[in-house]
């Protein structure tokens, strides 16, 4: 009965989230990501690459990628999806994959954290893990605070800040490489804004990118390199039990002279 509900819920989530990314401001947020994407994955390389998304809507940015084994996991049941699974759930061997991409999964994923623990465990080291978010720092985040904007889609989603995703990416065992910003206009469609948006990106990205509404974060799985060191106890017991080998004496002669 509780995983019944559990695909209820997630059908609802991902066709309202469906109807909001057709929308033009929707549109603007995944062509926007799509230009970043692009630019990031054609730096990526390996055997294996997945995407782990909720979005049904999602931008095409693979092309220049030379990674070409590729999958898609989504509770969304739409062409091009390989595998129907939970985020917070892979169906994916430890130590696996080279890349996984998280499409504003972290926003709106029952337990971020628990998609990044999945993540940390299917990389296999070196590998990359690129995010995209919505910012509460920003323009975009205070729209939810608008009358009746809490209880819609996409505003009433997680909305983590980047300064918090890398904390939780540190202490799975990732560096942060970089963290790309996008949108620092506000979330209208007005005109009289709409004329005014590239100077606001511009200036954005120049002065405050702490207050763009969408981040890309780059990051790369840790390789441990810590040799595990035998207690010195044990060490000093199987010393104690060791038999006294005589020593040969290089000083004489072979003939004893």
């Amino acid at each position: 009965m509780a995983g019944m509900k559990e695909a209820a819920v997630n059908s609802a989530l991902v066709e309202s989230l469906d109807r909001w990314f057709h929308t033009d401001l929707g549109r603007l947020v995944l062509e926007r990501e799509r230009q970043q994407l692009a630019e990031v994955v054609g730096g990526l390389f390996g055997y294996y690459l997945i995407e782990v998304s909720l979005l049904c809507e999602r931008p095409d940015y693979l092309q220049e990628c030379p990674i070409r084994r590729r999958f898609r996991i989504s509770p969304c049941v739409a062409p091009g999806n390989h595998l129907l699974a939970s985020p917070e759930r892979l169906p994916v061997a430890g130590d696996y994959i080279d890349a996984v991409i998280l499409l504003h999964t972290l926003d709106f994923a029952g337990d971020p954290r628990q998609v990044l623990r999945e993540v940390e465990r299917v990389l296999i080291p070196e590998g990359k893990v690129v995010i995209t978010g919505f910012n509460p720092w920003s323009l975009w985040g205070l729209w939810r605070a608008m009358p009746g904007a809490g209880r819609k889609l996409p505003w009433k989603g997680h909305f983590l800040s980047f300064s918090q995703v890398e904390d939780w990416l540190s202490l799975l065992g990732f560096d942060v490489e970089r963290v790309h910003t996008l949108l620092f206009r506000p979330p209208w469609k007005r005109a009289f804004l709409m004329r005014r948006a590239m100077v606001m990106e511009h200036l954005g990205e120049r002065f405050w990118p702490w207050l763009a509404g969408v981040y890309v974060i780059v990051a790369t799985k840790r390789v441990s390199t810590l040799t595990p060191v035998r207690p010195r106890w044990r060490l000093q017991r199987k010393l104690r039990r060791a038999p006294v080998e005589p020593v040969a004496n290089f000083g004489e002669d072979a003939d004893g002279g």
